[in-house]
Formats: structure tokens, C-alpha cells, sequence
């Protein structure tokens, strides 16, 4: 993947990457409004269906809830997640055999 050699650079670039946003003693971690808005519009749609099914995604979410966070940062870290997955997958499929691609 030209220009994504890690995760955390495609996670800039779809806008899942987390930006801090502390104060004092107050650690906090915000969206970043940067990135591709429409890879990040996908995963916020990704994100929601997972926290309304009963998946993986969704008993990260709680727990994640259940740990301290917002609902927001919950949704950050969720998407997050996501986008790790979906580069994952992206590394998996630009290895896999040309004959093997539809």
C-alpha cells in the first residue's frame, strides 16, 4: 500500500487517528477532522452498525464504556479499530495471488 506503510499512517489518513486534546491533569483524545471524509463516514458507518448489533464490535464499545470512556471516545476508539482491520485486510489482498483476485 503506496503511502500507508504502517497502520497508524492510514489511520491519519481516514481520519481515525487520535488526536490529544489534554488539559492539566486531564488526558483526553479527540477525532481528528483531518483525512479522507469519506473513508471516515464509512467507518462511522461501520462503527454504528457494530454498536447496534450484537458483534465483537459491540461488546468492545461496552467495555470500552464500561472502562471510564465517553460514548464519543468510545465511538474514536471503535472506529479506530475498524480502520486497523480494514488495513489489515487491505495488506492481505495486495499479497494474496493475482489469479486469486476477482
Amino acid at each position: 500500500m503506496e503511502g500507508h506503510a504502517f497502520a497508524h499512517h492510514f489511520a491519519a489518513h481516514t481520519g481515525t487517528a487520535p488526536i490529544e486534546a489534554s488539559s492539566g491533569e486531564v488526558v483526553r483524545h479527540r477525532l481528528s477532522r483531518a483525512g479522507n471524509r469519506r473513508l471516515n463516514h464509512a467507518l462511522y458507518l461501520a462503527a454504528i452498525v457494530q454498536i447496534r448489533h450484537p458483534t465483537t464490535g459491540q461488546a468492545y464499545y461496552r467495555r470500552t464504556l464500561a472502562g471510564g470512556k465517553s460514548r464519543k471516545e468510545a465511538l474514536r476508539c471503535l472506529k479506530r479499530r475498524l480502520s486497523d482491520a480494514v488495513y489489515r485486510q487491505l495488506l492481505a489482498d495486495q499479497h494474496r495471488p493475482a489469479q486469486l483476485q476477482p
